[in-house]
């Protein structure tokens, strides 16, 4: 099986080389991998993939094939089979890993593992979309969410349910005008400021092509969030299947070294 689509292994080291949270003290005080955030001791009774299954036909965010396949053995002719994949890294249900939008931050395999097993906050903006395909997540979004749950836990991933991964079979996923825009939902940059100097979320995600909303000029949220340590998940699947808070993100980041991001398995304990 391809490592860049699974996690292989465990790392078993204590500390990434480089500082996860370089925004904050505070922050930077709960990077310390191993210790579980509190919040992952609630009980959980199932488990909701999160995960869109993906093929060359899945949508990408440059409209080209995300994956080819080479099949070198098949089971007529060698009794079994066996795949040469090749994979860009930004496709399917995706990580993005800091140096996707850095000059040297941390690359995928370096993504601490106590990061990648997390307290996911859910925040529901389907509403304000069905009038506005470039809706963002704003920091009175996150606020709502504060005011119904309390602050943000330790290390959490912070998703944006936008209703989008319904799209995901359809044009409409990738929303092109006539000039080629995209026009789909993502966080504010303001939105990932707020998280960045009050809160120690590990991670953003959101259930479209882009942290990003499709129209930005500029990827303003990439390169506020990624540059500070921290990771993104795109085209995250099943949002509307788990709770706004209390479940537990388990993320399976592929380990390939040195990539800025790559395919991940990725699931909910509720």
């Amino acid at each position: 099986m391809c490592d860049i689509c699974v996690m292989n292994k465990v790392k078993e080291r204590m500390l990434s080389r480089r500082d996860l949270f370089k925004v904050s003290a505070g922050a930077a005080a709960v990077a310390t991998v191993g210790a579980a955030p509190a919040a992952l001791a609630d009980g959980h009774g199932s488990v909701m993939d999160m995960t869109h299954v993906y093929d060359g036909d899945f949508p990408t965010f440059f409209n080209e094939p995300g994956i080819t396949y080479d099949q070198k053995f098949n089971w007529d002719e060698h009794k079994f089979n066996l795949f040469d994949l090749t994979i860009r890294e930004h496709t399917g249900t995706h990580i993005d890993a800091p140096l996707h939008f850095s000059e040297n931050g941390n690359s995928v395999d370096e993504i601490p593992v106590g990061n990648l097993i997390v307290p996911l906050c859910v925040v529901d903006i389907r509403e304000k979309v069905d009038g506005d395909a470039d809706a963002q997540v704003t920091p009175d979004d996150l606020q709502v969410w504060i005011d119904a749950n309390g602050d943000i836990p330790d290390r959490a991933c912070v998703a944006m349910n936008s209703g989008w991964a319904s799209k995901v079979a359809t044009p409409d996923f990738r929303n092109a005008d006539d000039e080629g825009t995209l026009h789909f939902p993502g966080f504010h940059v303001e939105a990932t400021q707020m998280l960045l100097e009050q809160s120690s979320a590990a991670a953003i995600a959101v259930d479209t092509l882009s942290l990003d909303h499709g129209i930005s000029p500029d990827f303003a949220t990439h390169y506020e969030w990624l540059p500070a340590g921290r990771y993104g998940i795109e085209n995250l699947a099943g949002l509307d299947q788990v709770p706004e808070a209390g479940a537990t993100l388990v993320v399976g980041a592929p380990t390939h070294k040195g990539g800025t991001g790559g395919p991940a398995r990725i699931f909910a304990m509720v």
